[in-house]
């Protein structure tokens, strides 16, 4: 493996720190470890391990406000800001409820994924049709809801900040 740490300043490497949901995170693992592997290992047990392929989206966080599957990311090559759907906080508080009144859950092992998935794409644009949001979440596999109820909910979140764009509602 190319060894990572010539390649500039920025790239995070064993020791340098990384802001995971706000919070400093010293990187220890090697300059080829995901940021799946550095986050799991230290604790951000909402990141899910699953395919390790980047075709299931469960390990979806955002890096710099855009979603990623961490499984694919080389922790080494992170440059932004990491959040996790435990990070998101009170910003996805509406789809959180969202998923649990339109039943878009039912193991909950993809959920944290599939929050941080949608929240990305609703912080693009809440203007969004029904056909964008499938094709948008179809990164995101849920093998027990059969999806009509995630897509349910993410479309009822929009039409809510579509209507209150401020949040007072």
């Amino acid at each position: 493996m190319a060894d990572l740490a010539g390649r500039g300043a920025d790239v995070p490497r064993p020791g340098r720190t990384l802001t995971v949901n706000d919070e400093p995170l010293t990187v220890t693992s090697s300059a080829g470890a995901t940021l799946l592997e550095v986050l799991r290992g230290a604790g951000y047990a909402d990141v899910k391990e699953a395919c390790g392929r980047g075709e299931c989206g469960a390990c979806t966080v955002l890096v710099g406000g855009r979603a990623v599957m961490a499984c694919t990311q080389l922790a080494a090559l992170v440059t932004g800001d990491v959040t996790t759907a435990d990070g998101l906080g009170e910003a996805a508080a509406d789809l959180r409820e969202a998923f649990a009144d339109y039943g878009a859950f039912q193991c909950g092992f993809c959920t944290p994924g599939q929050i941080v998935r949608a929240e990305s794409i609703l912080r693009e644009r809440v203007d969004i049709s029904r056909d964008e949001v499938v094709r948008c979440m179809s990164g995101n596999i849920c093998r027990c809801t059969g999806y009509r109820q995630i897509i349910d909910a993410v479309c009822a979140v929009a039409s809510s900040r579509r209507n209150d764009p401020e949040g007072k509602s």
